[in-house]
């Protein structure tokens, strides 16, 4: 027979069934792996795409004609000391012909320059008549210690002004084009 102490034992004794105890898979690191990889590559394709969307757009280059302009202005400046002034005038000069024609002219002196333009017809023949009394005039002051005055400097600072105006590239506006007088 089974006595109080003998049923509380058995009591206590029993205990319920574990629950099922997991098997570590041996290819659970490869798809952290891949999650993290996946993220990664998510990050990095953000990021382009903010480079891209706030990226400024480039600054479109200073045309020669304007660059020319506005050195030819600087060199007001500089009125006062006309060796420095006929440099920076005719440097100027040859540089604008040189990027707006593609017409190599600061490396050459004046005369192989005169004598090649002499033959292309990028500028009209008072055009290159002018450049050549220009140009001359500079070499003077540059190279034979000539002191001119002040109007002759600004003479010469006009013509090199002029060349520039007449051969800048003149842009049509398309408003412009298709616009027609009212009738009254």
């Amino acid at each position: 027979m089974v006595t109080n102490q003998t049923a509380s034992l058995v009591v206590n004794d029993i205990r319920d069934i574990k629950p099922p105890m997991a098997i570590p898979n041996g290819w659970e690191w490869l798809w952290w792996a891949l999650g993290a990889l996946v993220l990664v590559l998510l990050l990095l394709a953000w990021r382009q795409f903010l480079k891209r969307v706030t990226k400024a757009s480039p600054t479109p280059p200073v045309p020669a004609h304007v660059r020319a302009k506005q050195k030819l202005e600087e060199a007001m400046a500089l009125i006062s000391q006309p060796k420095p002034f006929c440099i920076l005038v005719s440097d100027t000069v040859r540089t604008y012909l040189e990027e707006r024609f593609t017409f190599r002219a600061p490396e050459r002196t004046t005369e192989e320059f005169l004598r090649e333009l002499g033959v292309t017809d990028l500028l009209l023949p008072e055009q290159k008549e002018s450049l050549g009394r220009f140009l001359e005039s500079c070499d003077l002051v540059k190279f034979a210690k000539y002191e001119p005055g002040e109007s002759e400097l600004r003479g010469l600072h006009g013509s090199a002004v002029k060349l520039v105006e007449e051969t800048e590239p003149h842009i049509e506006s398309p408003d412009a084009r298709t616009q027609t007088p009212e009738p009254r």
